[in-house]
């Protein structure tokens, strides 16, 4: 039974991680994509085409700007899930050192 639980705080943990990270490198890696595109002059033809694609970059910056608005908020809902999960986790290591040596908590 213990080890389930193990299994299921590991799984958490590794979770939160990753999806963090893999936002951050989504994040960079549609950042750099655009901006090579753009440099190259791939997304510019004329006129039209020059105002659509200015307007694409804007709204893609401004989609990128309420994300990053939200990360610092995700981060902590992470950060205090882990705190009480390493409060938790220290609470029940306490009790089975103390309950092997005969004292109480």
């Amino acid at each position: 039974m213990r080890k389930l639980v193990k299994d299921k705080r590991g799984q958490l943990i590794s979770g939160l991680v990753g999806g963090v990270a893999g936002l951050i490198i989504l994040v960079i890696v549609s950042l750099l994509i655009v901006d090579t595109l753009n440099g190259a002059g791939l997304l510019t033809t004329g006129g039209a085409s020059q105002n659509a694609t200015n307007n694409m970059i804007a709204n893609y910056t401004d989609g990128i700007n309420n994300v990053s608005e939200k990360v610092p908020t995700v981060l902590l809902i992470a950060a205090v899930v882990l705190l009480f999960g390493a409060i938790v986790f220290l609470v029940q290591r306490s009790r089975a050192v103390t309950a092997t040596q005969g004292g109480s908590i």
